[in-house]
């Protein structure tokens, strides 16, 4: 690919977890093993504790997120650098009157982590994708164009 892409705000749809989470999957590189999410969640939200086997970077366009092992809050204009091997629970505060947005550029897989630390499920670009096509048919918003 040698032109730049541009995909509208509208050209990608927001899809409901069923968690408290709404996913916009925006790129899926498989290959790269990257990929790049918007997430908004509900006040009072809790994300599996994970370790992450690459690079993260985060930026908090609105609401106000913490992870439960670390003390300060991601607020919006907040930029966030999770090296390799990071473990986490991400924690939306309880006290928000708004969606948390955030974007995320997600390098590896998630290891999603059970209570004593074992590997519960692992999410990767490719099952990100796949998640998110299926969640996008089952709501009816047919196949969007994620870049792979």
């Amino acid at each position: 690919m040698t032109e730049a892409v541009h995909l509208g705000e509208d050209e990608i749809p927001w899809v409901d977890t069923g968690s408290g989470v709404e996913i916009k999957l925006v790129q899926a590189d498989i290959d790269l093993g990257l990929w790049i999410v918007r997430n908004r969640f509900a006040p009072g939200t809790v994300v599996q504790k994970h370790k992450h086997t690459g690079q993260v970077f985060g930026y908090t366009l609105s609401g106000a997120w913490k992870y439960a092992e670390y003390p300060y809050v991601n607020r919006a204009g907040s930029f966030l650098f999770e090296p390799a091997g990071s473990e986490h629970t991400l924690t939306v505060l309880d006290d928000n009157t708004e969606l948390t947005d955030v974007w995320f550029q997600i390098y590896g897989a998630n290891l999603n982590l059970d209570a004593d630390g074992n590997v519960e499920s692992i999410t990767d670009a490719g099952g990100i994708y796949a998640a998110y096509m299926a969640l996008c048919e089952m709501q009816g918003l047919g196949r969007p164009n994620v870049l792979i």
